[in-house]
């Protein structure tokens, strides 16, 4: 994951909010969300609240348990959109909401741009994020922090990430399989909003790009913004993926100053 394969950036004139690019990744010896034991879960935990101990420089931050969370600072998680809550339909499915709040909480950083979920879906989801567009800056903190992890646990547990050298890093959902990343920017699209959703889907298979409503995965859509990112995980490098992305973003700023330009907005 080197950043200085990257080529170019998104164009700061694009109206982007927000970048965030995230992965997710299994520690070896503990089960994967659908069948984690409660021992398990916690065990993860656990480590994870020495290994985030380790961290340094910007990296370095506090870990908060959502068991017996203070409600002040349940109330400024929730306000920066960091919490992840119960009740998602397809994870209660799947069995990874038992022992619901045990086991599971949220690690940042002091600035708030590096951030780690511990038990949701995946063991680990670690996030990279930022206000505007400068996807390179995130990607760095990302590629940073995903080793300072790594490294980590390794020095507490002795243990690695699941890795399969044909499938990639192992995740609870196959369509994470591979990198297990999502690469993604939140951007204000008003041409396309004009001429449809279809348009915009369409336009976005042909860049390998996925569009989503900024409530996310089935949050529906509100207004003209809306989450683009990179559509595969597997079959290409992290670095590949986020380039389609920035490309891909850069393609649809240009087309929609046209389309707004056409349609007189």
């Amino acid at each position: 994951m080197d950043v200085n394969k990257i080529k170019g950036n998104i164009n700061p004139k694009a109206p982007v909010h927000s970048t965030r690019i995230r992965v997710g990744r299994s520690i070896d010896g503990f089960g994967l969300s659908p069948g984690i034991t409660k021992e398990q879960r916690l065990g993860v935990e656990n480590l994870m609240s020495k290994a985030f101990a380790n961290l340094k420089g910007d990296l370095a931050g506090t870990y908060f348990p959502l068991t017996g969370m203070n409600e002040k600072i349940r109330q400024q998680l929730v306000d920066d959109h960091f919490l992840f809550v119960s009740g998602d339909p397809n994870l209660k499915m799947a069995g990874m909401e038992r022992d619901w709040p045990e086991g599971r909480g949220i690690f940042h950083n002091k600035d708030k741009t590096f951030l780690t979920w511990v038990n949701e879906e995946d063991q680990l989801r670690i996030i990279s994020m930022q206000k505007g567009g400068d996807v390179k800056a995130v990607f760095d903190r990302l590629a940073r922090g995903i080793k300072a992890v790594g490294d980590s646990v390794k020095a507490e547990s002795g243990k690695d990430f699941m890795l399969d050298s044909k499938y990639g890093y192992v995740h609870s959902c196959p369509t994470n399989l591979g990198t297990g990343m999502r690469a993604s920017v939140h951007i204000d699209l008003p041409g396309y909003t004009k001429v449809g959703l279809t348009v915009l889907q369409a336009r976005c298979e042909e860049l390998h790009l996925q569009p989503r409503g900024t409530r996310g995965e089935s949050g529906g859509q509100t207004g003209v913004t809306y989450d683009i990112s990179n559509k595969h995980r597997l079959g290409y490098s992290e670095v590949e993926l986020v380039q389609k992305m920035i490309d891909g973003v850069n393609i649809l700023h240009k087309e929609d100053e046209a389309l707004k330009k056409a349609h007189g907005i």
